[in-house]
């Protein structure tokens, strides 16, 4: 009887590796024998699903149902599909429940040993939990996405606002020359409308793109919320209860003030919507650290202190697969002509080039929080209040102008522009041109320069030039899309002074006095 004692032996020196190797990885092993129909689990079947190997028992009825119901279909008919064949391996990726309920990823492969015949009669496998790793992935390309999409609307940008310009500019001029002609007037005014549209829509994605020039300042985010109640409460239906819950010795943030305004307008527009029947939108601010090991689950973020602010409303709420893009650009629940879809993306492209990041929580018919976290600046002032820009009247000058842009329709505009405000203008088609004149005329008061040009010279540049030939003259930039001369880490440059395409006549007018006249 010794090659049976041999062969009882090596069995047994087999299942005794088995065990050691099931009780050593940190996967959940199982053997399933098919002769019998009885299914074993290892211990890290609790240690990762929550369910207890003693109490599921060895029918293979338990893992069948704790498929996903929207995989298992597959699941099985794959894994028979291997029966049936003459495969020794198969494997599957799909949705696990958890005894919370939740349902995890996991990866599950099995190796298949068969009789003489090539009858399949027993398989071992193990499953691994992936829920984080294909999250983390999802993030990632999700991340891509958006960036892909920020470059491609970030070129258009340039080109479509120079456009709108000059619509939005001949527009209003029109609208003045059809005085007591009202049928015409109103057409003007509609085109006027539209081009602002268009203007809104334009800036709406450069936010998403992070490619708008930002005006950061060290702000009270308490004061500049309250100061916006009145704002949001005229935004909101008459049944929508709007609560604000400041936290009390609020850190600074070094934001941009304005988009901040209209980051919490479009979310508290969102609210609106999804609380047709009423209900409550609450405004809450912290102080909040996000640590090592929160960075480390999320994209792009970085461990630190950070400004949160909350808004939260009672609303519908969103399922998950809804909440996975609802930062994509033109991604909308709402009726065709109710919505772009721009404006979480908006809120999203602000908050991420403003160093900060954002988050979404929602689940159907239990409302949604979203998270605003802008980083903590470093001050020494414990509250530092937001300051209202002061209030200039839009009027002309007689000053000398160097009018500098490469698209002529759009100098021909800005040069009727500035000289029916009363301006001395000098026109220039480009920065080399810019130049030669600056050398023969010394009485140039500011210098208007658009800042993407070809020929070697952009604004910036001209800009560094021009101050070397008239240290005193004064420098105002405009541009529909700035790239990286006048903007660095999605700020823009300290003491640089924009105004951005389209603009209103009243806007340049006011811009020009506010750089022209010392406060």
């Amino acid at each position: 009887i010794t090659d049976r004692k041999m062969a009882e032996r090596a069995s047994r020196e087999s299942d005794e590796r088995f065990q050691l190797v099931t009780k050593a990885t940190n996967d959940v092993i199982w053997d399933w024998n098919l002769i019998e129909d009885s299914l074993w689990w290892n211990d890290n079947l609790r240690a990762m699903f929550g369910h207890d190997p003693a109490q599921v028992g060895n029918s293979l009825q338990f893992w069948v149902e704790h498929i996903h119901p929207d995989d298992r279909n597959n699941v099985l008919s794959e894994l028979y599909a291997v029966f049936n064949s003459d495969a020794l391996t198969w494997q599957a990726e799909y949705r696990f429940i958890h005894a919370n309920g939740k349902a995890q990823s996991v990866v599950d492969r099995g190796f298949i040993t068969r009789d003489s015949s090539g009858k399949a009669i027993r398989m071992v496998g193990s499953m691994v939990d992936v829920t984080e790793l294909r999250e983390m992935d999802e993030r990632l390309r999700q991340s891509q996405k958006l960036e892909a999409v920020g470059h491609l609307t970030g070129g258009i940008a340039h080109d479509f606002n120079n456009l709108l310009t000059v619509i939005l500019g001949n527009s209003e001029f029109i609208h003045e020359q059809l005085a007591g002609q009202p049928d015409l007037q109103q057409l003007a005014e509609m085109t006027i409308t539209a081009a602002e549209r268009g203007a809104e829509l334009t800036n709406r994605l450069l936010a998403f793109a992070r490619r708008q020039a930002l005006q950061p300042k060290r702000v009270n985010i308490n004061k500049l919320v309250a100061d916006t109640l009145g704002l949001l409460k005229r935004a909101l239906n008459e049944d929508i209860e709007l609560k604000f819950v400041e936290t009390e010795k609020l850190w600074p943030a070094e934001i941009d003030p304005g988009q901040l305004e209209v980051a919490l307008l479009n979310l508290a527009i969102n609210a609106r919507d999804a609380m047709p029947e009423g209900g409550r939108l609450i405004i809450e601010t912290a102080n909040t650290l996000l640590d090592e090991a929160y960075a480390q689950d999320q994209t792009d973020v970085n461990p630190g202190d950070y400004v949160q602010v909350s808004v939260s409303d009672s609303g519908t709420g969103m399922p998950g697969n809804i909440v996975s893009q609802a930062f994509d650009p033109f991604f909308t629940t709402k009726v065709l002509g109710k919505g772009s879809g721009l404006g979480l993306s908006m809120v999203y492209g602000f908050v991420k080039q403003s160093g900060g990041h954002a988050r979404i929580y929602s689940e159907e018919d239990e409302g949604t929080t979203i998270r605003l976290y802008f980083p903590r600046a470093v001050t020494t002032t414990d509250d530092i209040p937001y300051e209202a820009p002061r209030e200039i009247e839009p009027r002309g000058g007689s000053e000398h102008i160097l009018a500098v842009e490469d698209d002529a329709q759009v100098r021909t505009y800005v040069v009727t522009l500035l000289e029916n405000l009363g301006y001395r203008v000098t026109a220039a088609r480009s920065g080399a041109e810019a130049l030669e004149i600056l050398s023969q005329h010394r009485d140039i008061d500011l210098l208007f320069t658009d800042v993407v040009m070809p020929g070697g010279i952009n604004g910036r540049q001209l800009s560094e030039q021009a101050l070397n030939i008239h240290p005193d003259m004064k420098v105002l930039f405009t541009s529909g899309y700035s790239e990286n001369a006048i903007i660095h880490n999605g700020r823009l440059d300290r003491g640089v002074q924009l105004i951005s395409k389209p603009y209103h006549r009243e806007q340049l007018a006011v811009k020009l006095r506010e750089i022209l006249d010392p406060s």
